[in-house]
């Protein structure tokens, strides 16, 4: 009962949400130590912690092994957590394998409309991510990664369902064009930082990352997770019953 989904979940492009990714990567995800060990009875909120602690993305490694990312992916089409909580592991700027998570779900689950509005603001995130695969890891960025899934039939080694093109939903009007933030430069409309707003750029980055070196992250990660309360109570609790 541990890999059944979450009881009243909604199908995804007509199917079960796991059956998204595809069977063989799906049963090495259940025989994986990491998806027996610590994925076991995860919720919306307990997988934060997990998703903070990954270190790379990818699918499958070495003799075929799914690496934690894949199987945190394959928790969250069995928990189907509410959008509002994917949107606000998506805004969780400073937990970038969390966003990354969030992003991979989001490609796979929503509609092309939201798809497109939710992941091209994260062609401007140029963080480094770590990717594995069978050849071994290698270095990618968060703005290749958005684009991967915004263009690519397959990203972590997993088959990504089809999306109307943007240019098609351009011209049925269901989305606005996209502005290069080139030509605003081009126009000379781009406006460089002041010195105050640098500061004040500088001072925010040191403050997020002090609270890992002066090991306050137990809290830090504590008040983050108050903002992914799911509303379905009863959800969690199938999940709970059903797993356990």
């Amino acid at each position: 009962m541990a890999n059944t989904t979450v009881r009243g979940a909604i199908q995804i492009h007509g199917q079960n949400p796991q059956y998204l990714i595809e069977t063989v990567i799906r049963n090495r995800i259940y025989d994986s130590n990491y998806w027996k060990e610590h994925c076991f009875a995860l919720t919306a909120e307990t997988l934060i912690d997990k998703a903070i602690e990954v270190k790379c993305i990818g699918g499958v490694y070495g003799n075929q092994k799914p690496t934690e990312f894949i199987c945190l992916l394959q928790k969250l089409l069995q928990i189907q957590p509410e959008k509002e909580i994917l949107v606000e592991y998506l805004q969780a700027d400073e937990f970038k394998y969390l966003r990354a998570l969030a992003a991979m779900y989001i490609r796979m689950t929503f509609n092309a409309v939201e798809v497109y509005d939710l992941l091209e603001p994260l062609l401007k995130d140029f963080r480094k991510l770590r990717q594995r695969s069978v050849a071994g890891y290698s270095l990618t960025y968060m703005d290749e990664f958005a684009d991967a899934l915004l263009r690519e039939e397959r990203v972590c080694d997993i088959i990504l369902p089809r999306i109307a093109k943007r240019s098609v939903l351009e011209e049925l009007g269901d989305i606005a064009p996209r502005r290069s933030l080139l030509l605003d430069v081009m126009e000379g409309k781009a406006r460089s930082p002041s010195p105050a707003h640098s500061s004040r750029s500088r001072s925010r980055s040191s403050t997020r990352s002090s609270p890992r070196r002066s090991g306050q992250s137990v809290s830090s990660r504590s008040a983050s997770e108050e903002r992914y309360i799911s509303r379905s109570p009863s959800r969690s609790r199938s999940v709970s019953s059903k797993e356990g």
